[in-house]
């Protein structure tokens, strides 16, 4: 729609996950008429991330360097690791400051449907992880939607004989959530997790 090097901008934001064509369009316009001096840091910063970050050879978080500085840190416990699908996830749990042992990062979660299968995840490097015998509880952290509880249920079948301690993150209802509004999968894994009210 519009002349070469717009367009190409255009189609190339359109490309980012989350941008529909009218985002990348705001998005393009934006960049016109912002200043030349802010573009250039974008597009250093960009530059500056390729080249600079790559993943963590042991656990698949983003990292600077061969190793994440979780995985480098070590008060963090080596006998506990939390299962997540992408690296934004171990940042979610790192804020709320409960989970001080250390992360395996999938890069992804099981999909047939996008052809998404074990083999695609980094199944087997948790694996080897685990061969050590250094960790005693495996917590599976993968997201409550259908995809995630497939990956959760391979990963539960499959770490099973091993003599670990296999969790999975409770579910259930959001803070400040109304009953009304929840779905049916919810509501049930909100029951299955119901706990004692202490008085």
């Amino acid at each position: 729609m519009y002349e070469g090097a717009v367009q190409d901008l255009i189609d190339e934001l359109g490309r980012l996950p989350g941008v529909g064509p009218k985002s990348a369009q705001r998005i393009a316009f934006h960049l016109l008429q912002a200043d030349e001096a802010d573009v250039s840091r974008l597009a250093r910063a960009l530059t500056e991330v390729k080249a600079r970050v790559r993943f963590c050879s042991v656990c698949g978080n983003v990292a600077e360097s061969d190793v994440c500085r979780i995985c480098a840190d070590p008060r963090r416990d080596a006998t506990s690791i939390c299962v997540v699908e992408e690296p934004k996830d171990v940042v979610a749990i790192e804020r709320t400051r409960e989970f001080r042992g250390r992360y395996h990062v999938l890069g992804g979660a099981i999909s047939p449907i996008d052809g998404v299968g074990p083999s695609d995840l980094r199944v087997t490097e948790l694996m080897q992880r685990l061969a050590s015998g250094e960790v005693t509880e495996v917590i599976i952290a993968t997201d409550p939607n259908l995809e995630g509880e497939a990956t959760a249920t391979y990963l539960a079948r499959l770490l099973k004989d091993m003599g670990l301690r296999v969790t999975r993150l409770a579910s259930g209802l959001p803070v400040g959530g109304d009953l009304e509004y929840a779905d049916e999968v919810t509501l049930g894994r909100a029951f299955e997790g119901r706990r004692l009210i202490d008085a």
